[in-house]
């Protein structure tokens, strides 16, 4: 397995897509709604995990730099849960966030997603709220969930000192 963590770029909206479909069905996102996610839109970071060329899963953020980000997405093929793929993708975003000056991270998963929902969890995520219909066209509800971090203070350059001599 040779995975590597990128960027998603234009070019993998078809893989990304079917993955989308074969994991969330009739509330996947559109291929022309992860193109528009992919427009430039500030503060919006995905990327892919790709093994020699498939994409294994994916991953969304939303950070503004007001302290404030939210998972937008987190998939990974079927095939390959219990890799750590989730968690390499989640790894990723919440490192993202704190880059961006977050101190806190959002997100919602279906109330019936144990999986995901232990996923984050063991990233230190907790409960604090629930939205009830969230997920369309299902009806199904959110848990809401939420982790603090550490931003990521950018480090200076030091002036360099001198030590003894003449100068």
């Amino acid at each position: 397995m040779s995975l590597v963590l990128r960027p998603m770029a234009g070019g993998d909206v078809p893989s990304v897509a079917k993955l989308e479909v074969a994991l969330f069905g009739e509330e996947a996102w559109s291929p022309d709604m992860l193109a528009g996610e992919l427009a430039g839109e500030p503060g919006k970071y995905y990327l892919v995990a790709e093994d020699e060329g498939v994409i294994a899963g994916y991953a969304g953020l939303l950070a503004l730099g007001a302290g404030q980000a939210d998972v937008l997405t987190v998939g990974v093929a079927q095939e390959r849960w219990g890799e750590g793929i989730g968690a390499a993708l989640l790894e990723n975003l919440l490192a993202e966030a704190g880059r961006r000056g977050c101190t806190e991270v959002f997100l919602e998963v279906r109330v019936d997603n144990d999986r995901a929902q232990r996923l984050y969890r063991r990233h230190g995520f907790a409960g604090v709220g629930l939205r009830r219909g969230y997920y369309q066209p299902s009806g199904a509800d959110a848990l809401v969930m939420r982790r603090e971090i550490e931003p990521v203070r950018p480090v200076r350059g030091r002036r360099r000192r001198r030590l003894g001599g003449a100068a």
